[in-house]
């Protein structure tokens, strides 16, 4: 039995769509459920069962055998407060790191496989650069606090020696299908193709650092259905632990990334640029571009989908469908 919590979130559903894939539906999905719509990213899944997070808490805070009892392998821990805007630091400590903390220790306890979501938010300003070493976990400095939130997990692990025998993934921006349920944190290109079938343009923020010119600024982007692979990776390869980039190793400005959901609309490039807001002003990442030279080293050696064919594979089929969740 697999437990991937955030299962109904946007990397946490797409594991399981590639679980499914390759025949495992014994899956627990533990998520936090509200107003919005994720629901909808696991009708086209199948699974054992699902369990709201506070139930889960409770039963294996409980019933110490409900792990042995339901033969629990591995737990993929997706679930967090995935929002770099919230700023109710309390909040973020108790969903991003309390919680992992409990869920780690427990793992660790039961020798049960235990992968985790870190962020390279956490790198903050890039000026130590993007290397997923962990002799260097203690310089970085995120630039806001979700990116703290998960850097603190990161160094607990570390202090305690729990990255020893579990696995963080530090994903980059990922975008993809089954993250429409997140709304101002969905990728530009998920915002990008409402725009423009709606208004025929996209829309940008303005460059706020002399380096870059407006739609210049550049993010490692990397596609779900890669960043799932390479987290199933380590399910499969059992002998690594400790932290890795999930990226692509290149850094593609933010024009590069929306004008391929032009082509795939068969429309014409249209983009209008705005003042950032000032909340992000000083708390963004105008670079980020993953060091992926551990993750190789690990075994790991399939092609990373290219943007442009990332964004055409996203726009063509599934934004631009009837149904546009993974299946």
């Amino acid at each position: 039995m697999i437990i991937v919590t955030g299962g109904a979130g946007f990397i946490g559903s797409a594991l399981v769509w590639r679980l499914n894939q390759l025949g495992v539906t014994d899956i627990f999905i533990v998520d936090e459920f509200g107003k919005d719509d994720k629901y909808k990213n696991l009708l086209n899944l199948k699974f054992y069962d699902l369990i709201d997070k506070e139930e889960f808490g409770h039963i294996i805070s409980q019933n110490d055998d409900f792990l042995k009892q339901n033969r629990v392998d591995t737990i993929f821990h997706m679930g967090a407060c995935s929002s770099t805007t919230e700023q109710d630091l309390r909040y973020l400590l108790i969903n991003n790191y309390e919680y992992t903390k409990y869920l780690c220790g427990i793992s660790v306890a039961n020798n049960i496989r235990f992968i985790y979501a870190s962020s390279a938010a956490t790198y903050g300003d890039g000026s130590l650069g993007y290397k997923d070493d962990e002799s260097k976990l203690s310089e970085l400095r995120p630039l806001n606090k979700y990116g703290y939130s998960k850097h603190l997990f990161d160094l607990w692990a570390q202090r305690n020696g729990y990255l020893n025998s579990v696995v963080g993934v530090k994903y980059f921006n990922v975008y993809g299908p089954n993250e429409y349920h997140k709304d101002d944190m969905r990728s530009m290109v998920s915002k990008a193709f409402d725009q423009v079938k709606v208004t025929g343009k996209a829309r940008l923020f303005k460059s706020d650092a002399k380096e870059y010119g407006d739609g210049e600024q550049k993010r490692d982007f990397v596609y779900v259905k890669d960043a799932v692979d390479m987290t199933l990776h380590f399910w499969q390869n059992r002998i690594y632990n400790g932290i890795y980039n999930v990226g692509t190793g290149e850094a593609n400005s933010f024009n590069s990334l929306v004008k391929p959901v032009f082509k795939a609309m068969n429309l014409k490039e249209n983009i209008e640029y705005f003042d950032m807001p000032d909340v992000l002003k000083g708390k963004y990442q105008d670079f980020t571009k993953a060091d992926m030279n551990k993750l190789r080293h690990t075994g790991y050696d399939k092609q990373i989908t290219k943007v442009e064919d990332a964004v055409i594979d996203y726009v063509g089929n599934y934004l631009n469908t009837e149904d546009p969740h993974l299946k």
